[in-house]
Order: C-alpha cells, then structure tokens, then sequence
C-alpha cells in the first residue's frame, strides 16, 4: 500500500453470525463495505466497489488518458445490453437495470431526513452528505476534501500537472473537460 493511502475496511457477514441485522436483512448479499454499507453478492464486487472509496484505477487505457476501475471496452464501442422498451443501449448490465428505473419509475433510495428518493445509491449517498456535510474524499496533496470521489480526481489532476484535454483548434492544453469546452477559440 502507498504512503498516505486510506485502508478501507471489508466486513464479510458470514452465516454464522445471525445476531448481524445487515445478514438478516440481506442474507443474499454477505459482502459489505463497512465505509459505506453498501452490500454485495460477490467479494469481487466489494473489492471492485472499494476503488471508489481510495480513487483507485489501475487500468489505463492505451488509446487515450483514461483510467478505470475495472477493465473496460469503451473504445470498442460494444454495448449488447439493449433496454426492451426504448432500444437504447449499454456497456454493462448495471446501467442497463439502472436505466430501467427511468422506465419504471422505481426509486429504491429514499432519504430518511427529507424524503427526496433517487433511482441511483450513489446520489443518495451524494444527497446524505448535504444533510450531514461530511466529504470523505481528502486530496493528499493539499488537504482539500470533496463530498464525492470524482470531483477529488478532477481537483488531483492540478497537481498532477498533466493537462490532457487540447483545443483541436488552437492546441492549447486543459487540465479539466469543463475549461476546454469554455474554450472560444476564434
């Protein structure tokens, strides 16, 4: 492990342990993230869902700048996942079940402080850290913390130095999608 990496702790709730409310809740799902308590059928999953956690994206793309979490075809442009009611289609079967919300209208995540629901568990749990103001994702670099792991990756490529997103017009370089696209270039 780096230095200055957060460990993150993994909770296994094996059958042997009725007394555990989360087992008896959700005895299908026995793998749970003890930062967030999200819960998972696979320990695979669990070690997948951890990145999110510790900004960790060990694979690279070798097309272009982008890192993953977990191996990735987007160049590929493969999406077999077809939603049955509109046709569109996805990379993964989670975003074509989550995309089915739309659809169905379920929102499974409700907030128990104001009631807003949400059909992703990843904007609740957004949504819960404006009731609490709590942002888990510290840079190490500066000490600034951000309520979710995608803005603390953006705000790590400042000090990273790399500016990879360039103006096809007049090549000057970005740090971030956002300045690019404010780019007037005339």
């Amino acid at each position: 492990m780096k230095p200055g990496k957060k460990r993150h702790r993994v909770q296994m709730v094996t059958s042997s342990v009725l007394a555990v409310p989360h087992l008896q809740e959700h005895p299908e799902h026995p793998f749970q993230c003890l930062d967030c308590g999200k819960s998972f059928k696979w320990s695979s999953r669990l070690a997948h869902h951890q990145r999110s956690h510790n900004n960790e994206r060990p694979y690279r793309c070798n097309l272009c700048p982008k890192a993953f979490k977990g191996s990735s075809n987007v160049h590929l442009g493969l999406k077999p996942y077809v939603c049955t009611v509109c046709t569109k289609a996805f990379t993964q079967s989670t975003n074509l079940r989550q995309h089915m919300r739309i659809h169905t209208g379920e929102r499974p995540y409700i907030c128990g402080e104001c009631g807003r629901s949400f059909t992703h568990s990843s904007h609740y749990q957004y949504h819960l850290r404006q009731h609490t103001g709590e942002r888990p994702y510290v840079c190490q670099e500066c000490g600034k913390s951000f309520k979710n792991s995608s803005c603390l990756r953006r705000h790590s490529q400042l000090h990273s130095g790399l500016r990879p997103h360039i103006c096809p017009i007049c090549s000057k370089s970005f740090s971030q999608t956002s300045n690019l696209k404010q780019r007037k270039c005339v």
